[in-house]
Order: C-alpha cells, then sequence, then structure tokens
C-alpha cells in the first residue's frame, strides 16, 4: 500500500530535435492522489482517489474497502512509514478490521511492488503527454490504473512479479 501524488505537468520521455519545438504544458498546480494497495497474488488495485490530501482518513478509507473484499481472515498491508499511515488511528482502524500492518524500513521503496505500478503508470499515462483539462489527466491516470486493455495488463502483471534481488549468496569484504 502507498499513495502516489500526480502533479499535472510535464513529464518528458526524450525528445531530440534539429528545431526548437515548443511543446504545451500545464501549470503545475493541480494534484491527483491515489492511494493504493495491491494484492501481491493477483494483482487487483484498490484505490482511493482525491484531489486534496492524503490523510489518516483516506488510509482509514481503504483499509474498509480491503476488508470488504478480502478473501481470507488473514490480512497484511505492507507499507512505508509516511505519518498519515504510521499514525494510532490508522493502526486502530486496522486492528478493529483484523488487518495486520508491516511497515518497511526506511528508505526501502523498492521493496514495495506498488511503487512498479505508480512508475508504470506515469509511463503510460503521464510519460511525453499533454492533457488540455484536469479530467482528461484524471482519466488517463484512472485508465491505466484500472485498465482491462489486455497488453497493458500483462505488461503490468510481468513488471509486479516477486521478484526480488537475493543478497544471501553475495560475498561481503570487510572495510
Amino acid at each position: 500500500m502507498d499513495a502516489a501524488h500526480f502533479v499535472q505537468g510535464s513529464f518528458l520521455g526524450c525528445l531530440w530535435s534539429k528545431a526548437r519545438i515548443f511543446i504545451p504544458s500545464s501549470s503545475g498546480r493541480r494534484r491527483y492522489n491515489v492511494l493504493g494497495a495491491l494484492n501481491a497474488i493477483t494483482k487487483e488495485v484498490i484505490t482511493v482517489e482525491n484531489e486534496g490530501y492524503i490523510n489518516s482518513e483516506s488510509v482509514g478509507e481503504l483499509l474498509i474497502k480491503i476488508a470488504h473484499r478480502r478473501i481470507n481472515d488473514k490480512t497484511t498491508l505492507i507499507l512505508d512509514n509516511a505519518k498519515y499511515q504510521a499514525c494510532d488511528a490508522v493502526k486502530n482502524i486496522a486492528k478493529g478490521l483484523g488487518i495486520d500492518l508491516l511497515f518497511l524500513p526506511p528508505y526501502s521503496p523498492n521493496l514495495n511492488l506498488i511503487e512498479r505500478l505508480w512508475k508504470f503508470v506515469k509511463k503510460h499515462a503521464l510519460n511525453s503527454k499533454y492533457y488540455s483539462t484536469f479530467d482528461e489527466f484524471k482519466n488517463a491516470i484512472c485508465d491505466v490504473v484500472h485498465t482491462d486493455d489486455i497488453e497493458l495488463i500483462k505488461e503490468r502483471e510481468d513488471l509486479l512479479s516477486l521478484k526480488f534481488q537475493d543478497f544471501d549468496k553475495a560475498k561481503i569484504s570487510p572495510v
């Protein structure tokens, strides 16, 4: 579980040109927040979106959605130590819903699968694209997060594999 804060602005992929080209861009003042939870096995994404702020109430809303979709009795959420996720209010809601919270060590976003999803969303919805209205911007993000396009689903599932680099066999040299 984690939040992504998408700002409507320029997300340039790669551009080479002999002549100067002006690319339209929005002011970058509006932001679309997506708090999401990714089921590591089924790859289902459950989200809470807003245009304001992600706070403990948003996290509580997501926890309730997760509890309603729960497949078995045991649910563990892996999340970072953002203040709005690690506060007592969220811990109490999770405890009441029977959800275990597993907090990642600091500075380890690469251990959270949903970070890969946010990178995927930026690549397919935002890189080198211009949206003249905020609604177009929001819809593009939602379309990628909740896609039913078979090719995008296949690419996303490949990206969201449970393969992590293992350091058990690494040789550690003394400093």
